[in-house]
């Protein structure tokens, strides 16, 4: 399993801008595919955005198409969400999981490995 720890989390105002990191350590990072979920409160995890292993393919969810972008540098086995025009509904926790395949998912299940989520909270 590849261990996964996100950062950059934080209270921000709406139309602020953050930038989430999630550094996996382990195993080969280029092995996987990756994905950003988030969980706001009272509600179930969905998904939010995935990149393939070589980063060639990027998905995103229709609530954050145009204003979030997921990238990867697999020389430092980190994966990002740059995060821009915040709104208060984009407050979650936030979380990155990784997938011992080249495609990504929109599926939870389809992840095998998770980090420990960081806070992101969006005031209006």
């Amino acid at each position: 399993q590849v261990q996964l720890v996100e950062s950059g989390g934080g209270l921000v105002q709406a139309g602020d801008s953050l930038r989430l990191s999630c550094e996996a350590s382990g195993r080969t990072f280029s092995w996987y595919a990756m994905g950003w979920f988030r969980r706001a409160p009272g509600k179930e995890r969905e998904f939010v955005a995935a990149i393939s292993s070589t980063g060639g393919s990027t998905y995103y969810s229709d609530s954050v198409k145009g204003r979030f972008t997921i990238s990867r540098d697999n020389a430092k086995n980190t994966v990002y969400l740059q995060m821009n025009s915040l709104k208060p509904e984009d407050t979650a926790v936030y979380y990155c999981a990784a997938r011992f395949a080249y495609g990504s998912s929109q599926r939870e299940a389809d992840f095998s490995s998770w980090g420990q989520g960081t806070q992101v909270t969006v005031s209006s």
